[in-house]
């Protein structure tokens, strides 16, 4: 892994360490890792593969990365306090993101110095993957993925708790 690729992952990581205290939902909440995602794809994202078996393997990942992305925002507290929004990842949620991007990182690592190319390759001839840009699209819209899909459902959840902010009490003028 390149200096860059561990900064990007160290990056995202740090991203919902800091959401383990609860702050202020606020656009860099949602900013932040989406510009992340943004650089690593324009940067990782050459091209997608469709021959063989490729898109079987994109598609796997990708829906894991959504799997991961909508749970880890579903186990992410949002709460109103004084007419703002808090947010604070609960230990569900850290361990999603950490169990996605560790599993991204831990694959690269096993791959590039721990021996394992030979079985990725020996799978990927099986299995009628055509290469390393296949494994790399899917890792990477693994990753945007899980990004985006907690990212929105962090949104929606947080339109839906804005919401009740405006509703006037009962018995109350408007």
């Amino acid at each position: 892994m390149t200096a860059t690729e561990w900064i990007t992952d160290t990056a995202l990581v740090l991203i919902v360490f800091r959401q383990l205290r609860e702050g202020r939902l606020d656009h860099r909440t949602f900013l932040l890792p989406l510009a992340i995602v943004a650089f690593v794809a324009y940067s990782y994202l050459d091209s997608v593969p469709t021959a063989g078996n490729d898109l079987v393997l994109i598609g796997a990942l990708t829906g894991v990365g959504a799997a991961l992305g909508i749970a880890g925002g579903l186990y992410t507290r949002i709460r109103a306090l004084d007419g703002e929004l808090l947010i604070k990842a609960g230990a569900v949620s850290a361990v999603l993101w950490i169990a996605g991007m560790g599993a991204r990182m831990g694959f690269q690592t096993w791959v590039e110095h721990g021996g394992g190319a030979d079985d990725v390759a020996r799978f990927s001839l099986a299995h009628h993957i055509t290469g390393r840009q296949a494994w790399v699209t899917a890792f990477v819209l693994m990753a945007l993925t899980e990004v985006v899909t907690r990212v929105a459902t962090i949104y929606v959840r947080s339109r839906a708790v804005r919401s009740t902010l405006t509703r006037p009490v009962l018995g109350t003028a408007a």
